[in-house]
């Protein structure tokens, strides 16, 4: 047998060891995956505290009124709290009431607990129901990206609520996607592939909202180095925020929603 002929054989043995090598770290990565995530999906989660007011009145009588309503996924209804005080709604509707030139902020939320993007227009019918809200605050997008949809069909519905929002005289602020490689239920490395998902539905929802009229804060940018840094942002699930997670996203959304409550009330 020549050199060559010799060379030839030991390059194509390496050659199908390093694709069985391959496959097989394809396959046991995919399984791996799929054994986290079906971990996280028979995890015990925070569930919606049904005594918890979702309407709510905040400030001094007299003080500038604003009419703000929450809707999206289970951080509009402040999963993993128990008091309206410490919800991501009752935290702003305490910053916007503070200080000599506070306001009397009127507080609301429809927002449902699993939501995706498919869901805002339901929620939008019901925040135009009756009296119109001055500033609309949505937060979504956390179960677009953990079930992986395409962030082109998440933002297409958003942008929808947004533009049916603004049509109606309502001022919109979107925050978008949250840093989901932050959360401690979810193990790596599925928490790094939530966390790519979740940038890219965050991108997407940041062209389309600001396409249709809105206001957009990114939450992932702004607040996601706290949550990684700090395991007490979230509640006893490792996923929604505490409320301490609720505070450090209040006061990142504050201007936005503040300046809001400003364009509205020159209405």
């Amino acid at each position: 047998m020549s050199e060559h002929d010799i060379a030839t054989r030991v390059a194509g043995r390496l050659g199908r060891a390093t694709a069985l090598t391959l496959v097989a770290g394809t396959v046991g990565g995919a399984a791996v995956l799929a054994g986290q995530a079906f971990l996280a999906r028979h995890r015990r989660y925070a569930q919606p505290e049904l005594g918890l007011a979702l309407r709510a009145t905040v400030g001094r009588v007299g003080a500038p009124p604003v009419r703000l309503v929450l809707l999206g996924d289970s951080s509009a209804l402040g999963v993993g709290v128990d008091r309206l005080d410490d919800t991501i709604g009752g935290q702003l509707a305490n910053l916007l009431a503070e200080g000599p030139n506070g306001r009397l902020v009127h507080l609301s939320s429809v927002g449902v607990s699993g939501s995706r993007s498919t869901d805002l227009a339901t929620q939008v019918a019901r925040a135009l129901l009756g009296e119109r809200p001055d500033v609309a605050l949505i937060l979504i997008g956390a179960n677009d990206a953990t079930g992986l949809r395409r962030p082109a069909d998440a933002a297409a519905y958003l942008a929808a609520a947004v533009h049916r929002l603004r049509d109606a005289g309502v001022e919109v602020v979107v925050g978008t996607c949250p840093d989901l490689g932050a959360v401690r239920a979810i193990a790596p490395p599925l928490r790094q592939v939530v966390g790519w998902s979740g940038r890219r539905v965050a991108r997407a929802q940041t062209a389309a909202v600001l396409d249709a009229g809105g206001s957009v804060v990114d939450l992932a940018t702004e607040t996601g180095p706290v949550f990684r840094a700090d395991a007490g942002t979230l509640c006893h699930d490792g996923y929604h925020p505490s409320a301490d997670g609720y505070r450090v996203w209040a006061h990142a959304l504050l201007p936005a929603v503040a300046a809001a409550a400003a364009v509205a009330s020159r209405h």
